[in-house]
């Protein structure tokens, strides 16, 4: 299983090439992410939470280091983090309880 943080370098190094490679893409990704990730009837950590409990649904490890760092810069602390991970889980079953192992992993890896 990767390093949490060698999954956030490689998101960072993908945006980079997209930055450069397909920019016009990119900026419309990032206007609709600004949009939708800023605090609305939502706040920033509810958003957080849901877009972790996506991610572990979705399956994707950047996802689930990516969001679980949001979270955690947001104000969420570790048991609100797992327990978003387990909505996940009920909604899921056994390959999102599976998932679950990364969302520990992100936790330790960012020191939660």
């Amino acid at each position: 299983m990767e390093d949490t943080r060698e999954l956030l370098s490689q998101i960072d190094s993908s945006f980079k090439a997209f930055s450069s490679q397909t920019p016009a893409q990119l900026e419309a990704f990032g206007k609709m992410l600004r949009v939708i990730d800023s605090p609305g009837k939502l706040d920033l950590k509810t958003k957080s939470l849901i877009a972790i409990g996506l991610a572990i649904a979705e399956r994707c490890h950047w996802c689930t280091a990516y969001h679980v760092r949001n979270a955690l810069d947001s104000g969420a602390s570790r048991e609100e983090i797992l327990e978003a991970g387990w909505m996940a889980v009920l909604m899921g079953g056994s390959p999102a309880l599976m998932q679950m192992q990364l969302l520990l992993k992100a936790l330790d890896d960012l020191g939660a």
